[in-house]
């Protein structure tokens, strides 16, 4: 390590804990970091680590189920079969042992679920895809060994967890759910209240405790040896805590973020770091920091809301307005983009872009189409909806509505297009990928609105389907597979290329897409209405070429750029322009 990396994290850690303590942690660090230095090395460096090839399956561990094959197996096994040459990456929702929350309540950082497999089957899947680990880093379950520790007041873990004494403000505090702030817990000490965010099962960590932090950054660097290139920081908006302010997005939450970064950069320098915050959008992007000190990719949270009104209104207008203002700050930067994933549709980061009526009518189109809402207390202790748990598919499309399934599937693809053309790298929920629909059993089996778009399935049943070429899952799959062709035969698609909004009418969502070196350009017209339009631009202006053709990379037809182009309802035309 050069002089000036260990002097980046030193100053990281001296801000956090002082003069008197800092030191000693760094110490300690460093000794960390020595018995890690043996990572596997990554060659091609640091310009090489994204391209136009790199999209992301988000899944469960067990996702996919069959009779005596443990289900990582079973996943490793399918994804080598049909997403080869489609999809490089794949995001493991968290697969360790958990006591709630589908795997968000994490009982043991160090295993893996025995009912979903062994560490061998997540390195064998990472032999052929790059892999995503969730480090869910702002709490652990309540049967966690730590907590399990404070319970029985053993010193080394008091201090592991927020207890909070007495009645203090805690007013300011952003709540992301409608539950107490804190909960009580019997001791061997006696009674403590202890900070639980998200639920009575999820106990706060306390970054405040240099222990908490090292054993946190000892973890992110184990799941780096076990295979781990991409890390999702869970929740991180709400690491550090301060009584008497909001919270969230604290100065030390992104010095903790920068340290990560700092410590990675040192030791492996090929893996990147993905914050998850579902907040307002500007907020969301202060966690690429100064574009080379804090997250490579932010989730692009803003992008399923605004998708879902592009959409429901006919109109691109808010969509295009929104994009045309996408900035990055460094070329090591860019945007994990995304419509549907675990959770539901999140409400929060469209405020301020779009209106407060408009977004009253996302929350009653999905409750028409069968979704639920799930709400959180304002300042003042009123509820409001802040996620709409509802299948994508389902939201663009009325389960019950009289129209042909072809039309929902030109839709729902027109959709996908969008994602998959915007500056960024692709996340692809495996729901959407296989064309599933809203699973309201699910709600009925564990009372929770999340559930209606996590459905697991067996094998032979899923993949009966998935063959059956009159299925929804096959349609959308080879229409899925097309596009994931394209966009990895054109470097204008490279994350981190060029990108601007064009203005081709109301109902047409238009974008050019241009390679980082400048050499390819890709037109990229999507008809989000169900009327033919025609996109009527100069294109010579636009181009500033000669060339008056265009090839479609979706299915390699010939298109002319003299006068208008016609798309057909809900189509989608990605032209690549010859010189």
């Amino acid at each position: 390590m050069i002089q000036s990396e260990l002097s980046t994290i030193y100053s990281h850690l001296i801000a956090l804990y002082g003069q008197f303590t800092g030191p000693a942690v760094f110490e300690r660090l460093g000794a960390i970091l020595e018995r890690y230095r043996k990572l596997p090395a990554f060659q091609g460096g640091q310009d090489h680590l994204l391209s136009e090839r790199d999209s992301v399956l988000i899944t469960y561990g067990d996702q996919l189920r069959e009779r005596n094959t443990r289900p990582l197996q079973t996943l490793n096994n399918f994804c080598g079969q049909y997403l080869s040459g489609l999809v490089n990456s794949i995001h493991i929702l968290p697969f360790f042992p958990y006591s709630s929350d589908d795997g968000f309540s994490v009982s043991n950082y160090r295993a893996v679920n025995p009912r979903f497999g062994r560490w061998d089957d997540v390195s064998r899947l990472g032999r052929h895809f790059r892999l995503m680990f969730d480090a869910v880093i702002n709490h652990i379950s309540v049967h966690h060994e730590w907590f399990q520790a404070f319970l029985r007041d053993e010193l080394h873990y008091r201090d592991y967890f927020i207890v909070v004494d007495g009645a203090p403000d805690l007013s300011q505090v952003v709540r992301p759910r409608a539950q107490p702030l804190l909960t009580r817990f019997d001791t061997d000490a006696g009674p403590r209240q202890v900070w639980t965010t998200f639920s009575a099962d999820q106990v706060d960590l306390n970054f405040k405790n240099p222990e908490v932090l090292l054993e946190i950054i000892d973890l992110l660097l184990f799941y780096v040896e076990q295979g781990a290139r991409l890390i999702r920081l869970d929740a991180i908006a709400y690491l550090w805590k301060e009584i008497g302010t909001s919270c969230i997005h604290l100065p030390q939450t992104h010095r903790i973020v920068r340290l990560f970064r700092a410590v990675l950069d040192v030791l492996a320098p090929h893996v990147l770091l993905i914050t998850e915050t579902n907040v307002p959008h500007r907020d969301n992007l202060s966690y690429f920091g100064d574009g080379e000190d804090e997250a490579q990719m932010v989730y692009n949270f803003a992008l399923p809301p605004l998708v879902l009104h592009t959409f429901s209104t006919g109109s691109s207008a808010a969509l295009s307005k929104w994009a045309a203002e996408l900035r990055l700050p460094s070329q090591r930067t860019t945007f994990f983009n995304f419509l549907a994933s675990h959770d539901g549709i999140g409400i929060n980061p469209a405020r301020g872009i779009l209106s407060d009526s408009e977004i009253d009518r996302l929350v009653e189109r999905a409750v028409r189409h069968g979704g639920l809402v799930s709400y959180k207390d304002d300042p003042g202790g009123t509820p409001v909806p802040y996620e709409l748990n509802i299948n994508y598919f389902d939201a663009l499309s009325h389960p019950g509505a009289h129209e042909s399934l072809s039309t929902q599937v030109d839709r729902f693809m027109t959709a996908q297009a969008i994602m998959l053309a915007l500056v960024g790298v692709p996340g692809i929920y495996f729901h959407s990928l296989f064309g599933s629909r809203g699973w309201r059993a699910g709600v009925d089996l564990t009372g929770r609105n999340r559930s209606l778009n996590r459905q697991k399935f067996e094998l032979a049943a899923f993949e009966r389907e998935l063959m059956d070429e009159s299925s929804l899952r096959y349609q959308v799959f080879s229409r899925y597979a097309q596009l994931l062709v394209a966009r990895s035969a054109s470097s204008a698609f490279h994350p981190h290329g060029g990108q601007e909004v064009l203005d081709c009418g109301a109902a047409i969502f238009a974008l050019l897409r241009v390679s980082p070196d400048g050499d390819q350009r890709v037109l990229c017209l999507h008809n989000i209405s169900d009327q033919a339009q025609n996109a009527t631009v100069n294109w010579k202006d636009v181009f500033r070429l000669s060339s008056r053709q265009g090839t479609n990379l979706i299915d390699l037809t010939d298109h002319s750029l003299n006068g208008s182009l016609a798309l057909q309802p809900y189509q989608t035309l990605w032209l690549r322009i010859r010189k």
